[in-house]
């Protein structure tokens, strides 16, 4: 047996170990294995799932009073894009029974947090995530996507015309197919495919007073899906 010199570089040199065993789990779906386990699947009146990003998981932050986990149960994973979501929808959707699931998600694939093939695949992983849905019975809400003129932190990928690309595919979808389109992008822009300033602290992240033009708007459209 050949011996193994200390100075020949083996395949693991320079790599961060820890950060490669976290994405053995890429769509992170030990995320919500414990919130999961505490959802009364006997109590479902009303439930919704909103499913999502860092723009969704954002929002219980600021406004954790909305998010009980039994009627809106939140889950968001920051940084996730949609072929992620889509592998973790059946355990952190459809089994949790709900009347309705809230989809916003799309712009960290234009971000590239993954590769990003195009357009049409991003939005087939989120019409996948919407047919799901309806063969379990659940009625559907795809959001728009949130405007952003860039990405702080990847720029250069024209965020500002691909999110309205990405939003014109999604409501073509949901006129054809009978779906709930819930509009933040024409609530929310500044204008020139940015977020208004004041909705926002990076240009992509809501605020308070963001996630409160989305409250009004998401529950406007709960309230026509539930009859409430």
């Amino acid at each position: 047996m050949q011996s193994i010199n200390s100075q020949e570089k083996t395949p693991l040199d320079g790599v961060n170990v820890s950060e490669l065993l976290m994405h053995l789990d890429w769509p992170n779906m030990a995320r919500f294995d414990a919130q999961n386990k505490e959802v009364d699947s006997d109590n479902t009146d009303n439930r919704v799932v909103f499913m999502g990003n860092s723009i969704t998981e954002g929002w219980a932050s600021y406004m954790p009073e909305m998010f009980d986990n039994q009627t809106y149960i939140n889950r968001g994973i920051g940084g996730q894009t949609t072929p992620q979501m889509l592998l973790r929808f059946r355990q952190d959707v459809i089994a949790h029974q709900p009347k309705v699931v809230v989809i916003l998600a799309g712009t960290n694939d234009i971000a590239g947090n993954t590769p990003l093939k195009d357009l049409e695949t991003v939005a087939g992983h989120l019409f996948s995530m919407a047919e799901l849905a309806r063969q379990h019975d659940i009625k559907v809400i795809l959001c728009s996507v949130v405007p952003a003129a860039e990405y702080p932190w990847r720029k250069g990928k024209r965020p500002d015309v691909k999110i309205p690309q990405l939003n014109k595919m999604i409501q073509d979808y949901c006129n054809e197919n009978k779906i709930h389109y819930l509009d933040y992008f024409s609530a929310m822009t500044d204008g020139n495919g940015g977020l208004i300033e004041s909705y926002g602290y990076d240009g992509v992240h809501p605020d308070e007073d963001g996630y409160k033009v989305m409250t009004k708007l998401v529950e406007k459209a709960l309230d026509q899906l539930l009859d409430r």
